[in-house]
């Protein structure tokens, strides 16, 4: 790693962290994005230079980073002694306390991918979090049941997260436990025709539409 690598690498996630301070009250914003930087004394070249998405470049730095800290909370327990429905309870209790610390930054930054120019983007960072956590599980499918597992788990993690914020951590893990049977059946799931690739899609923007405007809704 060259020094200039090394100066960006401490440099966004330090801007990071200067943005979780900020933006539960500025919200997630490119504004919030510059007042950051220009707190830690950056000049808007090095902040542009650092993150020319602006809030992009940072909600995919925080999802990675809660990504990293999830792994890290299963790092202690072999997925190999546990049964497939267990390990993916576990990672996905683990993922939801990885955010849990940076909550009222997470609330904005889960507001802000709802916005419709931004739902690629969280499908984008849901579907990494689910490979994260199927690799972890052990997971070696290579044919289309590796994009299935992951589709289904990304909407289910979406879900989980808006629920967390709306209604606290036991109904979160509630709506995971209900739906990981949508991930132990998927294969009878798809024979049957109730997976389309956009089935999750859908699921993840209601879930982010949720956590923007905060519909009081059943979570199932």
């Amino acid at each position: 790693m060259t020094d200039a690598q090394a100066w960006a690498e401490t440099a966004e996630q330090t801007l990071l962290d200067e943005a979780l301070r900020l933006a539960p009250a500025e919200g997630w914003t490119r504004l919030m994005v510059k007042r950051a930087g220009r707190a830690l004394g950056l000049t808007p070249g090095e902040v542009e230079l650092i993150a020319p998405n602006g809030p992009a470049d940072l909600a995919a730095l925080l999802s990675r980073r809660h990504d990293e800290r999830a792994l890290a909370l299963l790092a202690d327990l072999d997925p190999s002694g546990l049964k497939i429905r267990e390990r993916i309870r576990r990672a996905c209790e683990a993922r939801l306390d990885a955010a849990s610390p940076d909550e009222p930054a997470f609330r904005r930054w889960l507001g802000w991918l709802s916005l419709p120019q931004n739902l690629a983007l969280g499908a984008k960072l849901a579907w990494e979090s689910a490979d994260v956590l199927w690799r972890w599980a052990g997971d070696t499918a290579t044919d289309e049941n590796h994009y299935s597992k992951r589709a289904i788990l990304a909407g289910i993690l979406t879900g989980a997260y808006a629920i967390r914020l709306s209604s606290g951590r036991p109904a979160a893990l509630a709506f995971v436990d209900r739906r990981i049977d949508n991930v132990m059946a998927y294969e009878t799931w798809k024979a049957t025709g109730g997976f389309r690739p956009s089935a999750w899609m859908s699921m993840a923007a209601h879930a982010l539409g949720r956590a923007r405007y905060g519909a009081r809704q059943s979570p199932e």
